[in-house]
């Protein structure tokens, strides 16, 4: 087991995927920075309200006054609530994210198929070939 280990390893396998997860990790915060910063206030904007994540629907009241206005001083206060505009921004990312993979995953089955769609070049000719090409070639310039 350890030596098959040591050949799955080798062959580059787990190296693909540990760069793989990093470069998703680091795709998912440049995509909820985008969310976040870019499109959330843009939506809001259109929408009226300041922003998503601090929209909410009260399941119960706060059993004190909250501090300010958002729903992290609601929830502070004791006040129970469901934060559909936390959701809506986490659907809007997921979103993104899937569309852009997409677009990667469209992109290189594209390039596989020009690849695949490129002619091969002809094969060399064998050695039976080439001799019979120069008995052809001297037979011509006897002739």
């Amino acid at each position: 087991m350890l030596k098959e280990f040591k050949e799955f390893a080798i062959k580059g396998n787990m190296l693909d995927m540990a760069v793989g997860i990093i470069i998703g990790a680091a795709f998912g915060t440049v995509i909820s920075s985008l969310v976040a910063d870019i499109l959330t206030p843009l939506i809001s904007g259109i929408f009226g309200t300041p922003d998503f994540k601090d929209l909410y629907a009260i399941l119960k009241a706060a059993t004190e006054t909250p501090e300010g206005p958002g729903l992290d001083a609601f929830r502070n206060a004791g006040g129970v609530a469901i934060a559909y505009g936390n959701f809506i921004n986490q659907v809007i990312s997921f979103l993104l994210v899937a569309l852009a993979l997409f677009f990667v995953i469209k992109g290189m089955n594209s390039l596989k198929r020009k690849e695949e769609e490129a002619p091969a070049a002809p094969p060399e000719p064998s050695a039976e070939e080439k001799l019979l090409t120069e008995i052809r070639d001297a037979l011509k310039a006897q002739g």
